[in-house]
């Protein structure tokens, strides 16, 4: 008998209860820290994940100032409670990797060239992690960075799908990342239909990839929907809190 974990079940269902194509339950809200100048909060299944961001600002050291745009800074940071086996606090390979990798999705959204001279830095904290945590801090920062009042040409949301048991899924979770046989995951700006990440980890015929990139842009479009309704129900509440102050 084989020792490997069956990841769907007779019924077509997934660890989790889900379908192949559906997402892990969603929870966004923005503005949860006063101290920085723009902040979210993402719950995406057992993920739970923070990103704060702060700017545009002087840029400290001076010497990385650029003289026709903005420095766009981003540090992803798992806490040593995230995971089940403590993790140390100090940045890993795989921690400054995410950081690149999600500066880089989020770049091309963000009219930079409107504050030379200046940094705008993010922060992603990772409380929780169960799996697509790189997509998922992506989501957030974006989120963060409208807070912020950052001028963008659109959101960014990131999703993962991935082939699980010979099955191609959306939103893979911690097991089914580690367990599958591939992973997909995306960044996509709905409204200029652009991708500004696209990553592979595993082996999938070009149909296969082409089916897993299209699942993941239509998750994608999903969790864009999230992000507006957050985005409204925060700026609904400050504007009639500033009604009830003029009352």
């Amino acid at each position: 008998m084989s020792g490997k974990i069956r990841l769907i079940n007779g019924n077509g269902l997934r660890v989790d209860g889900r379908r192949p194509n559906e997402l892990r339950s969603i929870k966004m809200e923005v503005g949860v820290l006063s101290n920085a100048d723009g902040s979210a909060y993402i719950e995406q299944g057992k993920n739970k994940i923070l990103a704060a961001v702060y700017g545009p600002r002087e840029v400290h050291p001076r010497h990385l100032a650029l003289p026709d745009r903005a420095l766009l800074r981003c540090r992803y940071h798992m806490a040593p409670f995230s995971v089940e086996e403590r993790k140390s606090p100090a940045p890993s390979r795989r921690e400054i990797e995410l950081s690149k990798v999600i500066k880089e999705a989020l770049e091309p959204a963000i009219f930079l060239e409107k504050f030379p001279r200046t940094s705008i830095d993010i922060f992603i904290e990772v409380l929780q992690a169960d799996g697509g945590t790189r997509c998922a801090g992506t989501t957030v920062a974006a989120l963060a960075l409208a807070d912020a009042g950052i001028p963008m040409r659109d959101l960014v949301v990131a999703c993962a799908a991935g082939k699980v048991d010979g099955v191609l899924v959306l939103d893979l979770n911690d097991i089914e990342d580690k367990e599958g046989e591939a992973d997909v995951p995306v960044a996509y700006m709905p409204n200029l239909g652009l991708i500004s990440l696209l990553q592979m980890d595993g082996s999938l015929t070009i149909e296969e990839f082409n089916q897993s990139l299209n699942l993941a842009m239509e998750g994608c479009k999903q969790i864009y929907k999230f992000q507006k309704e957050a985005l409204r129900s925060r700026y609904v509440t400050i504007k009639e809190e500033v009604e009830e102050c003029l009352r």
